[in-house]
C-alpha cells in the first residue's frame, strides 16, 4: 500500500483512469456504504479532473432524490436496496452530471443485518452508461470497516469491467 488505498485499488483506479481518459469519457459516482471512498479512489489518480465529474455520498433517501434526483415515489415502503432501486440510482446521477458512465453502491456494512433481514456484507452495484448493469454481493463479513474497503474494490472492478466491455 502507497496511500490510503490497497494495491488491488490503486491499479483498479490507474486502470479506470487509462480507460476513460483514452476515450475521452467521464464518469461519476453515486456511493453510499462506501461513504465517498470510490471517488476517492478515482480522484487518487494524478489527472482525475479529465475523466471524474463529480457525485455524491447518497447514504440517506433523502440524498437520494435531492442529490441524485431518483423520484421519491421509488422509495415507497422501502425495505432496502433492490437492483432497480440502484439502476435508477446510477442512471439519475449519470444524466444529472452529464456523464459517459456512472458507478452506483448501497449496502449493509454493518455491523448486524437490515430491516428487511439482509446480512451485513451485501452490497448491491449498478453501472449506468453504455453498459448497463447491476448485481448483488455479499462478503460474509460483520466488520464495517472491512466492509467498506471490500465495496469500495468491488465497485471499482465493476466498473472497470463494464468499460472493457463497451
Amino acid at each position: 500500500m502507497t496511500g490510503f488505498l490497497n494495491t488491488d485499488q490503486e491499479s483498479l483506479a490507474t486502470e479506470i483512469a487509462a480507460l476513460l481518459t483514452s476515450r475521452s469519457e467521464t464518469v461519476s459516482v453515486a456511493e453510499a456504504t462506501t461513504g465517498g471512498l470510490v471517488s476517492a479512489a478515482l480522484l487518487w489518480v494524478a489527472g482525475a479532473s479529465k475523466y471524474y465529474v463529480g457525485g455524491g455520498v447518497v447514504y440517506t433517501l433523502r440524498s437520494r432524490t435531492g442529490l441524485a434526483g431518483v423520484p421519491a415515489e421509488q422509495y415507497v415502503n422501502y425495505r432496502g436496496t433492490t437492483p432497480d432501486m440502484i439502476a435508477s440510482l446510477a442512471e439519475s446521477m449519470r444524466e444529472r452530471l452529464g456523464t459517459t458512465w456512472c458507478i452506483a453502491e448501497s449496502g449493509l456494512a454493518g455491523p448486524g443485518g437490515g430491516r428487511n433481514g439482509a446480512p451485513a456484507g451485501r452490497t448491491t452495484l449498478g453501472v449506468a452508461g453504455p453498459v448497463a448493469r447491476t448485481t448483488v454481493i455479499e462478503t460474509g463479513l460483520d466488520d464495517r470497516g472491512a466492509n467498506m474497503v471490500e465495496f469500495t474494490t468491488l465497485a471499482l472492478r465493476y466498473l472497470r469491467d463494464a468499460i472493457r466491455e463497451a
